[in-house]
């Protein structure tokens, strides 16, 4: 998923350059089309608090947003109330910071990663157990993995990912039946694929492409796909591209920005599969994946469905002002204002978010985050955050397409909307809504909510 709510500084500096959210642009009505929300409620005050009530685990806004990702997830057995709420109650007692976070979770993954205890006659645990155990971990190692980079051991990030990573796998060699585990070739270095099936026949079956966000990790696409697909009959397929998982934190391969060239390979390895029906495979993006999904399915026209999550025209918008206004044509004088204005005056929390925001789009950008250091080439990634704006593309995507917002949209706010107006295909919008707990950036304590919206708009576009 995109990257939490920052920590918000009290006034628009260059020292807070990166803090911000900027609103996205103006939308530009063009042709006809269906708009609707999930639950009608009226339009949200922008003084309303987005996380009230037993909402609020943490005062700090993106620690809280983490806390209530890793609490949803329950709803998909990818984390346990229990668990989650003693780990918070454990960092508000040591004092909530990104460090006593990541510790805490950390810990939490290494319990649930070590094998169960044997029974009381000396057996083994059944492998459901281990399984669903397996699963856990990789949610809380995902909770620290995303923090680790603010602790006093940023070198120990790709540790973190792989403890998580393992995890994960446990889990898919323990499901039934077990994923099928693939590396597609892509350029230089291949694809990790791992794709799901309902038990019964071989038979061809419709099959979602499930695309992850700039810093989601796998089980983040269990709690926002795979079981919904399961539950259906359908095929589920989850995979690291450039700038995720495994390309990012082991090979230090950074975000591409042609997305197409990611997904025609996914698709190619599907067709070849005699239970894919090549002609109902469908893609999602959750988060900045919702600008990825977009982007292929402007120019690979195999998709036959697509759905956005929320919609994203443009990652780049995503940052405050002050930072884009220092980012000129001018690399040299841009860094030199970078390093010498700029990242001298920045606090911990926002030298974080700095390291954070950066390290995916530039690897070098991502050494230096784990050495402990600010990036000093602010230059290099920032071309290929603008390079991401699809704004001129999005006319181009030919298959039914679903934008999805929510009320309290705090990272792509009003660009869904502008997504939705200048497509060109048959479109769908919907806003996920305070009134049944389903606010903020992918509806972090409504997964259940959110699923059955996009695959009940799945199932029906994909009918035959």
């Amino acid at each position: 998923m995109t990257a939490r709510t920052p920590h918000q500084p009290s006034a628009l500096t260059r020292r807070a350059a990166l803090t911000g959210l900027a609103a996205g642009a103006g939308a530009l009505a063009v042709g006809a089309g269906t708009a609707r929300t999930a639950v009608a409620a009226p339009k949200p005050s922008a003084a309303a608090d987005p996380a009230p009530g037993a909402m609020k685990l943490f005062d700090d806004p993106g620690l809280n947003f983490a806390g209530l990702l890793a609490l949803g997830a329950a709803g998909m057995r990818a984390s346990e109330v229990g668990e989650v709420l003693t780990a918070v109650n454990a960092i508000n007692t040591a004092g909530p910071s990104e460090q006593t976070f990541s510790d805490t979770f950390r810990a939490w993954g290494d319990r649930l990663a070590a094998p169960p205890a044997a029974g009381r006659n000396g057996h083994e645990a059944p492998s459901q157990t281990r399984r669903f155990r397996s699963l856990r971990a990789a949610q809380y190692y995902a909770q620290s993995l995303f923090y680790v980079l603010a602790t006093d051991r940023p070198g120990d990030e790709r540790a973190v990912y792989q403890a998580g990573r393992d995890a994960w796998d446990t889990f898919t060699r323990l499901c039934s039946p077990a994923a099928v585990r693939a590396q597609v070739p892509y350029g230089s270095t291949r694809l990790p694929v791992w794709f799901f099936r309902p038990d019964g026949p071989a038979e061809p079956r419709p099959t979602v492409i499930l695309t992850n966000g700039s810093d989601g990790q796998n089980v983040d696409m269990w709690t926002y796909g795979v079981a919904a697909a399961l539950d259906r009959g359908w095929n589920a397929v989850v995979y690291d591209g450039p700038g995720q998982g495994q390309l990012l934190f082991v090979e230090e391969i950074p975000f591409t920005t042609r997305w197409e060239t990611v997904v025609g390979p996914v698709i190619d390895w599907l067709d070849r599969r005699e239970d894919v029906d090549s002609s109902r495979i469908a893609i999602t993006g959750l988060s900045m994946g919702g600008n990825l999904v977009a982007r292929a399915a402007a120019f690979e026209h195999r998709l036959a469905a697509v759905v956005c999550e929320p919609g994203c025209v443009s990652p780049w918008l995503g940052f405050d002002q002050e930072l884009r206004e220092i980012i000129t044509s001018d690399k040299e004088e841009t860094n030199r204002v970078w390093n010498e204005e700029v990242v001298p005056q920045l606090t911990p929390q926002l030298a974080f978010t700095v390291k954070k925001r950066f390290e995916i789009f530039d690897a070098q950008a991502l050494r230096q985050a784990r050495q402990g250091t600010v990036l000093t080439d602010v230059w290099t990634p920032s071309q290929v955050a603008m390079g991401l704006d699809i704004t001129k593309v999005v006319a181009k995507i030919k298959a039914p397409t679903l934008v999805l917002d929510y009320d309290f949209e705090q990272f792509y706010p009003g660009q869904p909307q502008q997504m939705y107006d200048l497509l060109r295909t048959r479109r769908e919008y919907v806003k996920l809504t305070e009134a049944t707990g389903a606010q903020l950036h992918c509806s972090p304590m409504a997964p259940q909510q959110h699923c059955d919206v996009v695959f009940d708009w799945l199932a029906d576009v994909l009918r035959r």
